[in-house]
């Protein structure tokens, strides 16, 4: 019988006021993995401080290895076996990959050496061992987003955890980083290393996970066999309902042509030759692999980095755009893929994080008016329906789902032709995701005209008009609304050519 490596039993805990965890119960085997679900704001990020010895908990047991823990820290933790990879990296920029494994997994005394090439070697060894393509050299700060993550998993598996807990852990991940990630997770299942792991992803749970446990509103709802679960009922119980229409209907005609581009290139993105149009009232599906020229194509046309070949026309008028400031006066709006660099300023409040893109149309002489600002972010939280306890409220304070509409709002306030959005659910639970969706059905009913860039290939064909897919650079191929499915959209993706039928 498998050892229990962790139990946690009737786990509550508060913050003030608020009950953010209300008698949870929780356990893990060794070698297993333990998918732990929920909407954002479920409990999730507590429970998991409560394991890594981040907050105490103020009832309840936590046992490891079937000894009751009390007063557990971080450090207490970490020699417990204990290891959490985030979804946000937290690595020292300017220090090398190696010297950050080794700060994680060494104990210097105060006359003890540095053993430079030890340290390399050992780094090397582990970043092999899951299959990243990393020097140990390399500087943190030079690292993408996904490099980053995989060092974050390394340094878990050198610090020869019991119990890893991964947190969102493919959010920022490219297609083959994931299928390393997935196979890291299985050895560690086979070596008797139990795993927590967190994702939004259901498809994930199911490649992955031999139980799950759902919470909501900080109480776990069901612990299942995920075998003996289907996708609608794993939804029902994060959601508390019946989530029948995550895709809702199209509900608008497309109009007059919005964006028409032409031969569209730029050398310095390797986008070239992009012959693309936008009707009011449309959605169009933006789908291809992870370094087709997506999100590429998107900074071109707000100009980021500006096109040096093609044409672009807005609503029947040429444009050249060369930086976003001429993007946003001409009616083009971007909502970025990365809410939290580029969406969102978590330190500022809701109704400054809504207005910033349009102080020049609602203050033309140049005051400031806090008053009309707040009148206006309260227009936005209610119209889209974020849930936050006024305009006041810092933006870094909100769920991610609640984060992405706010930053939906501040583009809307600049009242565009044209809305660009850049993985618009990514990272974001499914009754967040359900409401983005409405959300961004009820923009098209009114007219705009949206480019919705997504690697979610069921989000693609759920909610797209016409998909336009590309492949290194171009667009591949466009498929309209009847003919829209999943395989011809890879198909298209990976020849880069015509589908064959």
């Amino acid at each position: 019988m498998p050892q229990t490596l962790l139990q946690l039993t009737n786990i509550t805990k508060s913050f003030g006021a608020v009950r953010a965890l209300k008698g949870v119960s929780f356990s893990l085997e060794a070698g297993e993995v333990h998918a732990l679900l929920g909407e954002n704001g479920a409990g999730k990020s507590t429970l998991v401080k409560t394991i890594t010895g981040a907050h105490q908990a103020d009832g309840g047991a936590l046992e490891i290895c079937g000894e009751v823990v009390s007063n557990l820290t971080p450090a207490g933790a970490r020699e417990l076996g204990i290891a959490c990879v985030y979804q946000q990296p937290a690595l020292f920029p300017d220090l090398s990959v190696a010297e950050n494994i080794s700060l994680r997994l060494e104990k210097p005394g105060v006359f003890s050496r540095v053993k430079w090439k030890s340290q390399r070697e050992r780094a090397a060894e582990l970043l092999k061992r899951i299959g990243a393509e990393v020097s140990p050299e390399a500087e943190v700060r030079s690292l993408s987003m996904p490099e980053q993550q995989l060092v974050e998993i390394a340094c878990a598996l050198g610090s020869g955890a019991r119990i890893v807990i991964m947190d969102e852990p493919t959010a920022s991940l490219t297609q083959k980083e994931q299928h390393l990630l997935f196979k890291v997770v299985r050895d560690l299942r086979e070596n008797g290393v139990g795993v927590v792991y967190i994702s939004h992803r259901l498809e994930e749970i199911f490649a992955l996970a031999d139980r799950v446990t759902v919470l909501r509103d900080g109480e776990s709802v069901g612990t299942n066999a995920v075998d003996d679960l289907t996708e609608a009922q794993m939804i029902k119980l994060m959601v508390g309902r019946e989530v029948s229409a995550i895709y809702p209907p199209a509900q608008s005609e497309a109009g007059e042509v919005v964006l028409s581009v032409k031969g569209l290139g730029c050398v310095a993105s390797g986008v070239s030759g992009v012959d693309l149009e936008l009707r009011a009232g449309e959605i169009v599906g933006l789908a291809g692999m992870v370094g087709a020229g997506r999100t590429e194509l998107a900074r071109v046309l707000f100009g980021i980095t500006p096109a040096d070949e093609g044409r672009i026309f807005l609503n029947g008028k040429e444009l050249t755009i060369l930086n976003p400031r001429e993007a946003i006066a001409q009616g083009i709006a971007y909502v970025p893929e990365d809410r939290r660099l580029h969406g969102v300023v978590l330190e500022m409040p809701i109704s400054e994080n809504i207005t910033m893109a349009s102080h020049s149309g609602l203050f033309p002489v140049g005051v400031l008016k806090f008053k009309a600002e707040t009148e206006v972010a309260k227009i936005f939280i209610r119209n889209l329906g974020v849930k936050a306890s006024g305009p006041d409220a810092a933006g870094g304070s909100l769920s991610g789902g609640n984060q992405q509409k706010v930053s939906v709002a501040r583009w809307l306030a600049t009242e565009p032709k044209l809305l660009i959005l850049d993985e618009p659910t990514q990272g974001v639970d499914v009754g967040a995701k359900s409401e983005i969706h409405r959300i961004i059905r009820e923009l098209a009913k009114e007219g705009l005209a949206v480019l919705m860039i997504s690697s979610d290939l069921a989000e693609v064909v759920g909610m797209s008009d016409r998909v336009a897919v590309m492949s290194g650079g171009s667009i591949a191929g466009i498929l309209e609304k009847e003919a829209i499915d999943a395989h011809d959209i890879m198909e298209l993706a990976l020849s880069g050519g015509e589908v064959e039928r």
